[in-house]
């Protein structure tokens, strides 16, 4: 694989086919990397982990912070299975291979470099953090952490939006998910500059893209492969059915005309 950070230059061997054990692999690191990337859940039972409902759960891995260890490798680890598991599963889907694999990619490899390199301190809970942070006179990591969040967001986005247009009209389940996510991002990126601007109920507004991004990341890797055999067979069945009937008829007729011509002659 090359540059992970222009999905135009990814270069994936194509593959046509996925094996099952590829495909339940894939499902088994999925869900592992969804939890993994939900951490924050824990955080809304721990009395006093998050000191205000207007902090992002970025700034709890900040460095200094109690747990900051924990959960930026709860981050890192998301990152790398969820990365594994797209990866397995590759971009074959029914009708040929997905656009938006590509990007799906990108935004669980910076998933996975966020959760390396973490805030040097909680912006969103301190205000002297946000004016240094505006100087550019915070560690180079801090920058990359902001970096590769702003990544995150744009890739899935991108990913849902491709999504939504390649299955548009299917009638399929996994039609109404990736519609009801760009729904679910159109109402939440309002709310999330309404939070980053006002410094206020960012805890609130956060946990609907981590719900958005971990159902997007379900849905690409547990999409169906490619149509499935059966209905395949049945339609080359009912194909040679027709045919051999064809044919049947014309041996028929040919048989007649040559019984009629005999019966003149005679």
């Amino acid at each position: 694989m090359q540059a992970l950070t222009l999905p135009s230059r990814v270069r994936i061997p194509r593959r046509t086919k996925v094996g099952a054990g590829e495909l339940n692999a894939a499902r088994v690191l999925a869900v592992g990397g969804v939890i993994a990337y939900n951490w924050w859940v824990v955080v809304l039972f721990v009395p006093g982990l998050m000191p205000s409902v207007n902090g992002f759960f970025s700034d709890l891995e900040a460095d200094g912070r109690s747990h900051a260890a924990l959960m930026s490798g709860a981050d890192l680890v998301a990152g790398l299975l969820m990365l594994a598991a797209l990866l397995l599963r590759g971009p074959m889907a029914d009708g040929g291979r997905r656009r938006e694999w590509r990007w799906t990619v990108v935004f669980a490899a910076a998933g996975a470099l966020g959760g390396h390199y973490t805030y040097a301190c909680s912006e969103g809970l301190s205000a002297t953090c946000r004016r240094l942070e505006w100087r550019l006179q915070l560690p180079a990591h801090h920058y990359v952490h902001m970096l590769s969040g702003i990544a995150e967001f744009a890739a899935l986005t991108t990913a849902a939006v491709i999504a939504m247009r390649r299955t548009r009209g299917h009638g399929t389940p996994f039609a109404r998910i990736y519609s009801g996510l760009v729904a679910a991002l159109v109402v939440g990126y309002p709310l999330l500059a309404a939070a980053y601007l006002t410094d206020r109920l960012g805890t609130l507004v956060e946990p609907i893209f981590f719900v958005t991004f971990s159902v997007m990341v379900m849905a690409e890797v547990f999409e169906p492969v490619g149509r499935r055999a059966p209905a395949a067979g049945r339609v080359e069945r009912v194909d040679a059915r027709e045919a051999g009937s064809a044919a049947i008829g014309s041996i028929r007729g040919a048989v007649v005309e040559t019984s009629a011509t005999c019966c003149d002659g005679a």
